[in-house]
């Protein structure tokens, strides 16, 4: 159900960001927003709590984002609001920016090696990753842990490619077993 909601309300607020032509102007705003409610857990126990009535919750977020954010975001806060579906704002906002990201052909690659990465090294691994894939631009989220011994472990969506040298031992050792 929460998945509905996000992707219901998350596709009307990127519609309406690409015909109104404010598709980064909402990002950021969907960001900044969002950070404030993961960050402010009393804003969400507020919005949240059973007994303090819908108009009192709309009032409190006009008050907070009136003049900070967009009439198109604050539109769909108090919509969802209005219809009891505070509790998925954030998960609204995570769709929006997936979704920006999918239209703009921007991709996430979380990339983990066992020791710090050499900047020329990191360029080398974005531009064959960009090469590889549909993406016209690469965010790279680089991680060192240890225990992958040597090697990459890459991650774009739901795809993995483990070159890691602690994988290649495990498919050993199960081979020789």
């Amino acid at each position: 159900m929460a998945k509905q909601i996000s992707t219901t309300y998350g596709n009307a607020l990127f519609e309406l960001a690409l015909e109104e032509g404010k598709l980064d102007q909402l990002l950021e705003e969907v960001t900044e927003v969002r950070d404030i409610f993961k960050s402010n857990e009393e804003l969400g126990k507020l919005l949240n709590h059973p007994k303090i009535p819908k108009e009192e919750k709309i009032t409190c977020i006009e008050n907070i984002y009136k003049s900070k954010v967009s009439d198109e975001l604050l539109g769909i806060m108090v919509v969802m609001i209005k219809k009891d579906r505070q509790k998925g704002i954030v998960d609204v906002f995570d769709y929006y920016e997936r979704r920006y990201m999918e239209y703009k052909n921007i991709g996430t690659a979380y990339i983990t090696s066992a020791v710090d990465l050499r900047d020329e090294q990191k360029k080398a691994i974005e531009g064959k990753l960009l090469d590889t894939t549909r993406y016209e631009k690469l965010i790279a989220r680089y991680e060192v842990d240890k225990a992958i011994i040597g090697g990459l472990v890459i991650r774009i969506e739901d795809r993995v490619v483990d070159s890691s040298i602690k994988t290649q031992i495990e498919l050993l050792s199960k081979s020789l077993n």
